[in-house]
């Protein structure tokens, strides 16, 4: 690695940055937004060599909700402000292949994945981090809102200052040696800040919105999207007493605690309550729904946790006392960690609410991301085994072997 020195004012306090005297060329990983344009701003104004790269993943001619052209021209117009280079690179294929196939088995499979995670895993930090290097690239750089620190272990990945912003959730799977060779330059900013300064450096996107979602799904209906690849079947929609109040239009359409879009409302004999998302009974092919959002069904008091991943040593070979998240945008959620193992119980401490199969928990203690996996399976020890009317089909695993 290139040699460190005590950060500059402009960029995070808290984190050393590689000399940009002997650090070679830094390439950021432009997306057209706000965020990105800041980092690649600080990373110049503190003296790196500096290029963008924009990466698309999504191409479909037929496909009006994709955002890809009008922020590849945010991107370039950036760029041309701060006056570096802009490469342009399609990873379509490889994004089919190793995110997008993994979304539709899993859905398939009656989980609900997280395909931001497995795009940063295989795609940013994966085949971009590989096509940078080629580009003569020494270091990436991105808008992701998160911190890094160099210890003698390895690289140690920190919530961002701005907790309502953080992005670690969606980076704990990122490989140490891809994390390594990383920097992220807003992570001790929040987001006035990041728009003040793009504002002030005359920054086109200083006002553009956040991004929601992925982009091949955009701003589009979701369960039409769904429709679209996957083959479903109508059935059921049952209450937890066995009653059918509706009709579903394919398990494979919903996820656990969800609460629009269920077309169950106004039954009679029911309370004037919302209905949620409870479970899926696949040998019936029915969905479970139950009002009131702290019904008994909807609650775990622990998980089983799979395809794990890892960034502290210890977390993984010891039993750990610390906090998960089971969903982003989610407060910590204090719980024991059982002991190495390829599966490990995670229990918590107080019943946590629609703790998702397929979803991903990731681990912390403090600021530090320790690491995480792929929830596989939940309880609720409150209740007896047969009244839990949740069961998914497991003919996959999570990575469709």
């Amino acid at each position: 690695m290139a040699p460190m020195q005590a950060p500059r004012p402009d960029l995070d306090p808290h984190v050393f940055h590689p000399d940009p005297r002997s650090a070679g060329t830094v390439i950021v990983g432009m997306s057209g937004g706000v965020d990105s344009a800041v980092a690649a701003l600080l990373l110049r104004d503190a003296g790196y060599s500096v290029q963008g790269l924009f990466m698309s993943n999504w191409e479909d001619d037929d496909d009006a909700y994709c955002t890809a052209s009008s922020d590849f021209q945010d991107a370039r117009r950036v760029c041309a402000v701060l006056g570096i280079a802009l490469h342009r690179v399609s990873f379509a294929e490889q994004y089919r292949e190793r995110v997008f196939a993994h979304f539709l088995r899993e859905y398939a499979a009656g989980r609900t994945p997280n395909p931001d995670v497995l795009c940063n895993r295989e795609i940013k930090f994966g085949v971009c981090l590989d096509y940078m290097q080629r580009l003569g690239g020494a270091w990436i750089a991105t808008g992701h809102y998160a911190r890094l620190q160099c210890t003698p272990a390895g690289p140690q990945l920190l919530k961002a200052a701005d907790t309502a912003k953080d992005q670690s959730y969606f980076l704990h799977s990122v490989a140490p040696a891809a994390l390594s060779r990383t920097l992220f330059p807003i992570g001790e900013l929040r987001k006035p800040q990041v728009r003040k300064l793009a504002h002030a450096a005359g920054l086109p996107v200083y006002d553009k919105p956040d991004s929601t979602g992925i982009c091949f799904i955009g701003e589009r209906p979701f369960q039409e999207f769904l429709s679209r690849h996957l083959h479903t079947r109508a059935g059921p929609i049952e209450n937890d007493a066995g009653t059918v109040v509706g009709e579903h239009r394919g398990l494979e359409l919903y996820t656990l605690g969800q609460r629009s879009g269920l077309k169950v409302g106004g039954r009679a004999g029911a309370a004037p309550a919302p209905w949620y998302v409870a479970g899926k009974d696949a040998a019936r092919n029915a969905l479970i729904v139950v009002q009131h959002q702290d019904h008994p069904l909807l609650l775990s008091d622990a998980f089983d946790v799979e395809q794990l991943h890892w960034l502290d040593a210890g977390a993984a070979e010891h039993a750990v006392e610390c906090a998960v998240k089971t969903r982003y945008r989610q407060n910590d959620l204090p719980c024991a960690v059982q002991a190495g193992a390829e599966i490990r119980r995670v229990t918590l401490h107080e019943p946590a609410r629609a703790v998702t199969p397929g979803q991903y928990a990731v681990f912390y203690r403090g600021a530090q991301c320790l690491g995480g996996g792929v929830i596989a399976q939940r309880f609720n020890s409150r209740m007896p085994v047969a009244a839990c009317g949740i069961t998914y089909t497991r003919q996959l695993s999570v990575e469709g072997s």
